[in-house]
């Protein structure tokens, strides 16, 4: 084959790809699609936690169920957003409910990693094939759940292991050297929270709990509140709501005209991660995607208090304690927001953060 008849069938690829709104990058993958899957999760697994845990707490068999039935479709929810954030077509959107099914069941605790990896698979080859036949209604949903199924078969065990074992190591390296893992978990989590990534996928997939749960969340609730705070003299009540209960990703173009904003939130996190896995022991024993949420909604919060009570049910906790309630208040809400804007106020002294800096479109 000639060089010049190969430029021409890269070309015919490259242009055929563009038809189906291919695009192979890490925005699209790693972004896109990974902060989709986050709402997927929260949508089914997060809120049924939160309203079964609820149910449970006011003995209301009602929330149980709706809780029991919201978790029960977490792979399909974390499939479909996914597909839905790749722009899939309506029949590979809707075949995705099996594949997110299968590659969530057979990927066990890493399931949700499994789900990201095939259901971006999957729905890529639905796309290839969707509306080149006469019989798309049969042909695009065979061929997008047949690939995605088998994939999972062949795949999400072995991704889902994967995981485990590295978000085990994580927790286990946590327990054996909970100072300095606990800088490291808060710290990277919480950058992970504030970059345009979802840090929630990232716990969800390594299924992150225990005390690096609680660092996580540490280093969240650092970004969420501390941005909140630190800046009120810019954004006032509308900022402090949007970030502090929302999300600290609205600094994010602020931080790309001046990457000096970011170093209060960090050097908070690097502090109260460590407290919070050397002083007051934090776990956060509730569904692991809710390590990487902080503030947001107080889904960070709900879930060190839903692994309270799954630790009494199973009998490792005896109770809830003043010190976790104390614990709990400090590490996600009060220093994080003294802290933060204590160390934002020695960097306005010496001019490395300026006025603006920090202003937000809210």
């Amino acid at each position: 084959m000639s060089d010049k008849q190969q430029t021409t069938q890269d070309s015919g690829f490259k242009a055929f790809l563009k038809k189906k709104d291919i695009e192979i990058s890490w925005k699209r993958y790693f972004i896109d699609a990974m902060g989709a899957m986050a709402s997927g999760l929260f949508a089914s697994l997060l809120i049924g936690t939160i309203l079964s845990t609820l149910g449970t707490q006011l003995n209301l068999q009602v929330l149980i169920d709706m809780g029991n039935y919201a978790k029960g479709v977490a792979g399909p929810a974390m499939a479909v957003s996914i597909a839905y954030a790749l722009k899939a077509p309506n029949l590979v959107l809707f075949s995705m409910l099996a594949v997110g099914s299968a590659a969530n069941t057979l990927g066990g605790a890493g399931g949700p990693l499994a789900v990201l990896v095939i259901a971006i698979l999957a729905t890529e080859f639905g796309k290839l094939i969707s509306k080149e036949t006469k019989v798309d209604i049969l042909v695009t949903p065979l061929v997008t759940i047949g690939i995605g199924v088998i994939l999972s078969v062949l795949l999400a065990p072995a991704i889902g292991k994967a995981a485990s074992s590295v978000g085990g190591l994580i927790m286990w390296a946590t327990e054996l050297h909970p100072f300095a893992m606990g800088i490291f978990v808060s710290v990277i989590v919480g950058i992970a929270l504030t970059l345009p990534i979802s840090s929630a996928a990232i716990c969800a997939a390594l299924s992150l709990t225990g005390l690096a749960g609680g660092a996580a969340v540490a280093g969240c609730c650092a970004q969420m509140v501390g941005f909140a705070f630190m800046s009120y003299k810019e954004n006032k009540v509308s900022g402090l709501i949007s970030q502090g209960i929302g999300t600290s990703m609205l600094q994010m173009g602020n931080i790309v005209k001046n990457p000096k904003i970011w170093i209060p939130p960090i050097l908070t996190s690097a502090i109260t991660g460590p407290m919070a896995t050397c002083i007051f022991k934090m776990q956060m024993n509730g569904e692991p995607i809710s390590s990487g949420m902080g503030t947001c909604g107080l889904v960070g919060q709900i879930g060190v208090y839903t692994g309270w009570i799954n630790d009494i049910a199973s009998g490792a906790k005896a109770g809830i304690t003043a010190t976790d309630w104390i614990g709990l208040l400090l590490i996600c809400f009060v220093l994080p927001a003294v802290l933060t804007w204590a160390f934002g106020q020695l960097l306005r002294r010496i001019g490395w953060i300026k006025e603006g800096d920090l202003s937000l479109n809210v």
